[in-house]
């Protein structure tokens, strides 16, 4: 491969010393991943996750965060599903070493040589860029790939030892928000939920009021305690994530 990758292990002392605060949106994870990216020297990063896992026959990886731009994001993420998704669905009910593939413009896969029997070789040449992807097992609902692609990766053993540790961080952080959601939906009174439907509605608080029989104080009220259990920061946001998790229409 063509480049040195003493910045990028000059920086591995750098990064063991970042500690994350928890998450409170998805957005929050696009930095440690651009960081991320950059201690690979590579161009783009991409975070999948299994969906049917408890259904072999229906396994496929679904792109949940990535940073190809709008443009390729649909094409990157078919071309290399279609060149390794069933590769990387073997592999991860297997194994949990990380994977590499050398792109066509590549003369060798990523990863130093002495690492080589502490990662798993995907077929070169299939995609025109180079990739590492790791693998992380959270059970049903949060196993997944964080994956770095470019040209000429070349980052060294302790680095990629550094990335795949913080490749699980960020596959636990994204389970940790969904199930934080997932309780929060769960946790909404029958009374927040139909304020939260009427306000979804176009309705004011007034109207509300007058539609349940309640004060509009008290409505304000459960959409305020209803805005803080779906963790948002304000009455738009909590009706958007309220119709995303299916609890209002």
């Amino acid at each position: 491969m063509g480049h040195s990758s003493s910045r990028a292990m000059g920086s591995t002392e750098h990064i063991r010393s970042v500690r994350f605060n928890r998450i409170s949106s998805r957005s929050d994870l696009f930095p440690r991943l651009v960081a991320m990216q950059k201690l690979a020297d590579a161009q783009n990063f991409a975070v999948y996750r299994m969906s049917g896992s408890g259904l072999p026959a229906k396994q496929r990886l679904v792109c949940e965060l990535e940073n190809w731009g709008p443009s390729a994001a649909a094409a990157s993420s078919k071309a290399l599903v279609d060149a390794y998704g069933d590769a990387l669905l073997d592999h991860i009910e297997k194994s949990l070493l990380p994977l590499s593939w050398a792109g066509g413009h590549d003369r060798a896969a990523p990863g130093s040589a002495d690492f080589a029997p502490f990662m798993a070789r995907l077929k070169d040449g299939i995609l025109p860029f180079s990739g590492l992807a790791f693998p992380v097992r959270l059970g049903a609902a949060g196993n997944g790939f964080v994956v770095f692609t470019g040209d000429y990766l070349d980052p060294a053993g302790d680095m990629i030892v550094e990335l795949h540790g913080r490749g699980c961080q960020i596959m636990m952080d994204l389970l940790s928000l969904d199930e934080r959601r997932a309780a929060a939906s769960e946790a909404l009174s029958e009374r927040e939920i139909a304020c939260l439907q009427l306000a979804g509605d176009g309705r004011i608080s007034e109207e509300i009021a007058d539609k349940l029989g309640l004060s509009v104080h008290t409505v304000n009220a459960y959409l305020g305690s209803a805005t803080i259990k779906l963790d948002s920061v304000n009455r738009i946001q909590a009706i958007a994530k309220a119709i995303r998790l299916g609890y209002i229409s």
